[in-house]
């Protein structure tokens, strides 16, 4: 049966599998960018403007997936979408040049931006069969995939070129894709029970639910914001605020990542514990006090601590919005809160850089805990 237990778990297996693969290629990719800049002879002015390719690419694409997985079905969009992004992470050290950089790039973000709906959206469809709020634990794999990508990505720098590393990778993209595609290929996008459908909304969303898509997508913004924040300023503030070492500053992240990652696999039972609203309050409340003590504190390990108490509170908030969203109108609802959100993750460093120049990166960063408590606000309005 398409749709019988053993199906669904090895649907969930495999989408998990997507997920984890996500993370895993596209860490691999962001610890080789000084290499790249180094290879190209880029300024760190044109390397910017040739990493908004990989912006542009998903930003652009996001908005039209989910047309497209309401065409050809979500299963046979991620497949397609982890192909070309499998293929496209191995051109950059392919270029030697700022242009040719960002074009190659545009390609690989276009891809991480449909994958992104793709896989988002076969596992809103999957948490419905299923009848369990297990969408965290697909966001857990894409976290820890980043980190394992992170890491060996590190460990490899010096011993293999971008070259051969981004090839690697492109190697472990196609292996995963081929093994878990025919999973998605070969069984059909489970249909949810009627009473669920009753829940969901209709497929086709009238104007009071875009409406609600897009308030699911502020959540996803404000979680975005603060991530994007945290991998970007968190080690600045721990190293030039309070007089860190580079180790200790580097662990911020860390920290940061680790704690989001184990908050997202206790996410489906946090929220068949407190339901989706009372886990957006709770973890929303959670991240913002967890981030005035992380950018307030003058100590070192309260600063850590506080970033891992800011991780653990965005951890959730992110797939309770894509899901809900999904839930209400189908992809293009995925589409909508995930261009929300990754929109959230670029606005995120450079209003922060403004925001250090007017005053300071510590009164800056508590931004992070304004749209927190922004999110908690939502949260409790939406119950």
């Amino acid at each position: 049966m398409p749709g019988g237990p053993v199906a669904l778990t090895r649907l969930r297996i495999a989408i998990t599998a997507f997920f984890a693969m996500d993370g895993f290629v596209f860490a691999g990719w962001v610890v080789r960018i000084p290499d790249i800049k180094h290879q190209t002879h880029a300024s760190v002015g044109a390397l910017g403007l040739a990493l908004l390719g990989v912006s542009a690419g998903a930003v652009i694409t996001m908005t039209l997936t989910g047309r497209l997985c309401r065409r050809y079905g979500s299963h046979r969009v991620t497949v397609a979408c982890a192909i070309l992004l499998a293929l496209s992470v191995a051109l950059p050290p392919l270029t030697h040049s700022v242009p040719a950089l960002g074009a190659v790039l545009l390609v690989f973000g276009a891809a991480y931006g449909g994958l992104n709906v793709a896989f988002n959206s076969a596992a809103v469809d999957l948490v419905a069969a299923l009848r369990r709020p297990v969408m965290p634990t697909f966001h857990a794999a894409f976290s820890l995939g980043g980190m394992i990508g992170a890491g060996l990505g590190g460990l490899v720098a010096g011993a293999l070129s971008p070259t051969r590393h981004l090839l690697t990778l492109t190697v472990i993209g196609l292996l995963v894709t081929a093994v878990a595609g025919r999973t998605l290929l070969r069984h059909d996008i489970p249909v949810p029970h009627t009473e669920d459908r009753a829940e969901a909304g209709p497929r086709r969303p009238d104007r009071r639910t875009r409406r609600m898509v897009f308030v699911f997508g502020l959540i996803a913004l404000c979680t975005a914001y603060g991530e994007g924040a945290m991998a970007d300023w968190g080690a600045l503030h721990l190293r030039q605020d309070l007089g860190a070492s580079a180790g200790v500053a580097a662990a911020g992240y860390t920290c940061f990542a680790l704690a989001m990652t184990v908050g997202r696999a206790s996410g489906t039972r946090l929220l068949e514990r407190l339901g989706r609203s009372r886990t957006v309050v709770f973890g929303g409340g959670t991240a913002a006090a967890g981030m005035l003590l992380g950018s307030l504190a003058p100590w070192v390990w309260v600063t850590l601590l506080g970033f891992a108490v800011t991780g653990l509170g965005l951890a959730n908030l992110f797939p309770v919005a894509v899901e809900r969203a999904g839930a209400l109108a189908g992809p293009s609802g995925v589409a909508t809160a995930s261009t929300l959100g990754y929109g959230g993750m670029l606005l995120g460093p450079p209003a922060i850089g403004f925001m250090a120049d007017w005053a300071s990166l510590p009164t800056a960063l508590t931004s992070v805990a304004v749209l927190a408590a922004v999110a908690t606000l939502i949260g409790a309005a939406m119950r």
